[in-house]
């Protein structure tokens, strides 16, 4: 009996096509799929820091710099090229050492393979003294073009541009022996020149991702600092609006027992009063109670109000701070939420005057109007030096955030003299 037997390829053979297969893929992608497509050099960037140190009215045609420093340096090659050589294998060696360069600004990779064939044109075309593929200006020429499509392009570019030129030096000198090889210092040269720009590019791009990682990071925290605030300022609410739902509570559940034979109406509405106060109350905390963490512990202490508000201000002037205070209008009871947001505001406000104004005396507005509170926190300019602060410093978005909640808005920006104020309003109903 015959046995028949199919080879079939090993393993290993056929990963090693597959990444045959995919290395010519990419080769093919990057140096022949829209070769030729149109990529202008684009001009310097409006925040590039020539611009920025040069007067406007220049910086419109300074932008196209780069793009004159091509041509002048193309220019200059072609010359040098004419005048090394007289006759018509001048004009030959200009033309094929400046076409490339300037193609280059409109079409990066149609450029180089521009350059790639005058490179082949030469070791062909020119007589047998010149160096063989390329000319003096020729070498430069083709290295300022890989240079140029390396700093537009993939690493992976650069190198596959890199590989085919030694090829073709290496194919000129082994099949034209008698001409001085040049493939050895195209291949030094133009090899450290790309590793140069490639690791110059490296740099730039790591510095750029640091940059916007950063102001990521920035609109995060500030982010994080306003949830953070939010919650604070919720947690507070709450423990002031469950204070006030218990009270109601208590007071409809004892209001029955303090009226002799009360009427039979008046015990249910007060019945429906306090059941509906419990089920407020029940409501709120399940739902605000979330934002609290599970160390968190309500203060035993009650929320402060304005009327402890020259405590605040005896504990600032402990810390080196002159601080006066005004009153203007009649002073009255405000709802504890409008009382709790300006005292933060306030307690805000000197603190920051205490890290980034000492020395600077501050005074404390405060402006009772029929429709709400007003404030004006004001410091002078500093007097001591500044030490660092440590924190977020993201104070400001604390007191809008807690303005916001109560319908009121703040403004905060430096004075003339070099000190700084801070504004609020809190409205409060005309019941108040």
């Amino acid at each position: 009996m015959t046995e028949t037997s199919q080879t079939t390829p090993q393993p290993s053979l056929r990963t090693e096509l597959r990444i045959a297969r995919d290395a010519l893929g990419a080769f093919r992608q990057d140096l022949f799929t829209d070769a030729f497509a149109f990529r202008p050099a684009p001009p310097l960037p409006d925040g590039h820091a020539l611009l920025r140190v040069l007067p406007q009215r220049v910086r419109p045609q300074v932008r196209w710099l780069p793009q004159a420093a091509v041509i002048a340096f193309t220019l200059f090659l072609m010359l040098v090229a004419v005048a090394v050589d007289d006759g018509p294998e001048g004009g030959i060696s200009a033309l094929l050492t400046g076409a490339p360069l300037i193609f280059m600004l409109f079409r990066p990779l149609g450029g180089w393979w521009l350059s790639f064939a005058a490179s082949a044109f030469t070791g062909v075309a020119l007589p047998d003294d010149f160096p063989s593929p390329w000319t003096a200006t020729g070498f430069v020429s083709h290295i300022a073009v890989m240079v140029f499509v390396a700093s537009r392009s993939r690493p992976r570019v650069a190198a596959e541009m890199w590989l085919l030129t030694v090829l073709l030096g290496l194919f000129y000198t082994l099949s034209n022996s008698w001409r001085p090889p040049s493939v050895v210092p195209m291949a030094i040269v133009s090899g450290l020149l790309l590793l140069g720009v490639l690791a110059v590019r490296g740099l730039r791009e790591s510095k750029q991702e640091v940059a916007a990682q950063v102001a990521v990071t920035e609109v995060e925290r500030s982010r994080r600092t306003v949830l953070e605030e939010r919650t604070t300022i919720a947690r507070e609410l709450h423990d002031v609006v469950a204070h006030h739902m218990s009270v109601i509570a208590i007071q409809a559940e004892a209001a029955p027992y303090r009226v002799d034979n009360p009427p039979e109406e008046l015990t249910r509405s007060f019945a429906v009063i306090r059941e509906n106060a419990v089920i407020a109350l029940t409501e709120l905390r399940r739902v605000l109670g979330v934002v609290r963490a599970e160390d968190y512990e309500a203060p035993q202490a009650p929320q402060p109000t304005l009327a402890v508000l020259d405590s605040l201000l005896a504990n600032v002037r402990d810390a080196g701070l002159t601080v006066d205070k005004v009153i203007t209008g009649a002073v009255r009871d405000l709802p504890q939420g409008v009382e709790l947001s300006a005292y933060r505001i306030i307690q805000e406000a000197l603190s920051n005057t205490l890290r980034h104004a000492p020395g600077a005396p501050a005074r404390v507005e405060l402006s009772y109007v029929p429709v709400g509170l007003g404030l004006r926190i004001l410091n002078g300019p500093p007097t001591g030096a500044l030490r660092p602060s440590p924190g977020a410093g993201h104070g400001l978005l604390g007191m809008r955030e807690r303005a916001a909640v109560l319908g009121g808005e703040v403004t905060a920006e430096p004075t003339s003299d070099g000190g700084y104020e801070v504004i609020a309003f809190l409205p409060v109903g005309s019941d108040a």
